[in-house]
């Protein structure tokens, strides 16, 4: 997952959309019902480009198989610190088809809701664009 990691680091949205698969599967750490597909899980990721401050992955967890990896970061949203994991698995041809994200504390994934909350119109419109 070194070029995912790479990507997100570096705040590269297009590259990140690169990796992931077409029918991804995208599990936010706030809301219930996963998103399903690249256009909307990519505008959620440039979302969360916009929203996270100082991101940084602190640790990577690999499956000895290599499909299933996990990435452990640290990041600020507004004045609140959080430490989250994403649990990214790929399919047979390496791209994304399974992303779930987990934040603590639960003060940081309330900051986390309310910043994506005011993100999600602009997510929206940008999935539409892209899934045309």
């Amino acid at each position: 997952m070194r070029a995912f990691r790479e990507a997100v680091e570096a705040g590269d949205a297009d590259a990140m959309e690169v990796l992931l698969a077409q029918d991804v599967v995208f599990t936010s750490p706030v809301v219930f019902k996963p998103y399903v597909g690249k256009a909307i899980t990519a505008a959620i990721l440039r979302g969360v480009v916009r929203v996270f401050e100082d991101f940084r992955y602190v640790r990577e967890i690999n499956d000895p198989d290599g499909r299933d990896h996990a990435l452990v970061f640290t990041a600020r949203v507004g004045d609140r610190e959080i430490t989250g994991c994403d649990f990214l698995r790929v399919d047979e041809e390496g791209l994304i088809e399974d992303f779930m994200v987990m934040v603590r504390p639960l003060s940081g994934a309330h900051a986390l809701a309310e910043a994506m909350g005011a993100q999600f119109e602009q997510i929206e419109k940008e999935a539409q664009a892209r899934s045309v």
